[in-house]
C-alpha cells in the first residue's frame, strides 16, 4: 500500500517537479516511504530516444530534480540527504532521499526561480552579461567546475553557425524524427508532458509546415532532398537564436564524465546554475545536440543509418574540440545559449504530483 503523502513533502516535491528534462520526459517517480524518506526512481530513454546516450542526458535531468528537491526542502526548515542506492540498474536509478528538520536553516533565495526558471527558444537580447551577472553565474559552480563564455558577435556568429550546421545532422535522420514526432504538442501553448508547439521557436507559417511534413518520414526526405525543408526550421530554431543573445556557455567538471554518479552531480551543478540565471532575469535555452552527437562519434557509435550525417558529425566534432580551447571534451557536460528579454509565452508545464508517484506491482 501507498503511503500517504505529508503534506510537508508534497510542497517540497510540488516545486521538484518543475526541474528540466528533456522534451519534458520527467523521467522521475518518487515513492513515499515514509514522513521524511522518498525514494526517487529515475528513468530513463536510451532504447528509444538517440538524445539519451547510455541515459546520460535522463540521469542530468534526474541530478536536476535532486538539486531542486535539496533546495525546495529548506523552504520547509529541513535538508535533504541524498544517496544511491548501489547495485541498481543504469536504467532504473534508486536514490533515497532522507529530510532531517534544521531549525537553524534559513530558506534557500533560489526556490522564488524554480517554478520561474524555463527554456526560451526564441531570440533573446544581446545586451552582453554584466561583470557582476557572470561572477554571480561562476559563483555558482562548485570548485572544479568550469564555465566557458562565447561572448561577442564574432563568438555568437561562430557558435550560431556550428548549431545551425549541427541541426542539419538532427533533422535528416530518421531516428531523430520519431522523437520529434512524439514529443510536440501541436496548436498547444501548454503541455504537461510534452514540448508545445508555440514553444518550439518557428512562426506560424513555418509551424504549420513542419506540421503537415512531420507526419511521416518519406515527406521530410522528399522535402529535404528537392526543397531545403530543413532550411527554415535551422534558421529560425538554431542560427537566428545563436545570435540573438548576450553569450552562449559551456560547462566543463572537474574530470571526464564516466559513472552515472558523474551525471547526477553535473546535472545538480545544471540546476544551479540555471535557477542562478533565473534569479537574475536571464533565460538559458540548452545547446544539447552536438554534446550529444559528438559523443556517439568518439565512441565509435554509429548512431543513424544516414551514412552522410556520421561523415559530418567527425566535422562538427573537430569544431567542437576547436571552441573548447584544448578542454578535455569530456569533461564537457552542457552546453546553452543565455540572455535577457522577454519571458516565453509558452512553456512546458509538468504532470500532477499524483501522476508521478510510484506504486509498487
Amino acid at each position: 500500500m501507498a503511503h500517504a503523502i505529508p503534506e510537508h513533502l508534497r510542497r517540497i516535491l510540488d516545486l521538484a517537479r518543475w526541474a528540466p528534462s528533456g522534451d519534458n520526459t520527467q523521467p522521475w517517480r518518487f515513492e513515499i516511504l515514509g514522513d521524511e524518506h522518498v525514494v526517487v526512481h529515475g528513468f530513463d530513454t536510451r532504447d528509444h530516444v538517440v538524445y539519451d546516450l547510455d541515459g546520460h542526458a535522463s540521469q542530468l535531468s534526474v541530478g536536476a530534480l535532486l538539486e531542486t528537491i535539496s533546495i525546495a526542502a529548506t523552504g520547509e526548515g529541513r535538508r535533504a540527504h541524498v544517496i544511491r542506492r548501489p547495485g541498481t540498474p543504469d536504467d532504473h536509478l534508486l536514490i533515497d532521499v532522507r529530510f532531517e528538520s534544521d531549525a537553524s536553516l534559513t530558506p534557500e533565495p533560489l526556490i522564488s526561480s524554480i517554478e520561474k526558471r524555463s527554456v526560451q527558444r526564441r531570440p533573446m537580447s544581446i545586451r552582453p552579461l554584466t561583470q557582476a551577472q557572470k561572477k554571480k553565474l561562476e559563483d555558482a559552480l562548485p570548485d572544479g567546475c568550469r564555465v566557458l563564455w562565447f561572448e561577442g558577435l564574432p563568438q555568437r556568429w561562430q557558435l550560431a553557425r556550428f548549431m545551425f550546421d549541427n541541426a542539419k545532422i538532427r533533422l535528416m535522420i530518421p531516428e531523430a524524427f520519431e522523437v520529434h514526432r512524439a514529443v510536440i504538442a501541436w496548436g498547444a501553448r501548454f503541455s504537461e508532458d510534452k514540448i508545445p508547439s508555440r514553444a518550439v521557436g518557428v512562426d506560424p507559417l513555418t509551424a504549420r509546415f513542419m506540421h503537415w511534413a512531420m507526419s511521416d518520414w518519406g515527406r521530410v526526405e522528399f522535402l529535404n532532398k528537392w526543397f531545403l525543408g530543413d532550411l527554415a526550421p535551422r534558421i529560425q530554431l538554431d542560427l537566428l537564436p545563436g545570435l540573438a543573445c548576450a553569450a552562449h556557455f559551456a560547462l566543463l567538471a572537474p574530470a571526464e564524465m564516466r559513472s552515472v554518479d558523474d551525471y547526477l552531480s553535473a546535472g545538480r551543478v545544471m540546476q544551479r546554475f540555471w535557477l542562478t540565471a533565473a534569479s537574475l532575469g536571464l533565460f538559458v535555452q540548452p545547446e544539447m545536440a552536438p554534446v550529444i552527437f559528438t559523443r556517439y562519434h568518439r565512441q565509435g557509435i554509429a548512431f543513424t543509418r544516414v551514412e552522410r550525417a556520421r561523415t559530418m558529425l567527425s566535422a562538427i566534432n573537430a569544431r567542437q574540440s576547436d571552441m573548447l580551447s584544448g578542454q578535455d571534451v569530456g569533461s564537457l557536460f552542457f552546453m546553452g545559449r543565455v540572455g535577457s528579454g522577454p519571458a516565453p509565452q509558452a512553456r512546458s508545464t509538468r504532470m500532477p504530483i499524483q501522476s508521478l508517484i510510484y506504486v509498487p506491482n
